[in-house]
């Protein structure tokens, strides 16, 4: 989860909002991501689907069954789709979405095979969305 805090500081120092992703199979990394919407003006470029792209590339297969994703926030609705797809085996996010995270719908989203674990550096990952979107703010005044 540290790798996906560093991926989120990328995506802060790059005006992006502060999400990072970190995909790992067999205990090796086979993408790190973080959010470029704005830099590929496009509204899918989240971490979490630029690091199934990457990590599916990497393998050769569209299916990363044996994988963990490390995500600093719960992913959106799109996201957890993807991952359903994906048939991800584990799933691990730091911070909550109350608002737009597929919890609110619940984990049936998800592959039913998928693991899901959650809370992993929580406080670090919440306190840079706030950071984030508290100078945001500030900036629209």
């Amino acid at each position: 989860m540290k790798l996906a805090l560093a991926e989120a500081r990328k995506a802060e120092l790059a005006g992006e909002i502060p999400i990072g992703a970190v995909l790992v199979h067999q205990h090796k990394i086979l993408a790190k991501s973080h959010n470029q919407t704005e830099l590929l003006h496009d509204v899918t470029a989240h971490a979490e689907m630029l690091a199934i792209t990457s990590g599916s590339e990497f393998l050769g297969s569209k299916y990363l069954k044996n994988c963990t994703l490390y995500v600093t926030l719960e992913p959106c609705v799109m996201c957890a789709g993807a991952l359903r797809w994906s048939q991800l085996a584990r799933l691990v996010y730091g911070a909550e979405d109350d608002k737009l995270g597929f919890m609110r719908y619940g984990k049936d989203l998800l592959h039913p095979k998928t693991q899901v674990e959650f809370g992993l550096c929580s406080e670090d990952a919440s306190l840079l969305l706030k950071r984030f979107f508290s100078a945001k703010r500030l900036l629209s005044k």
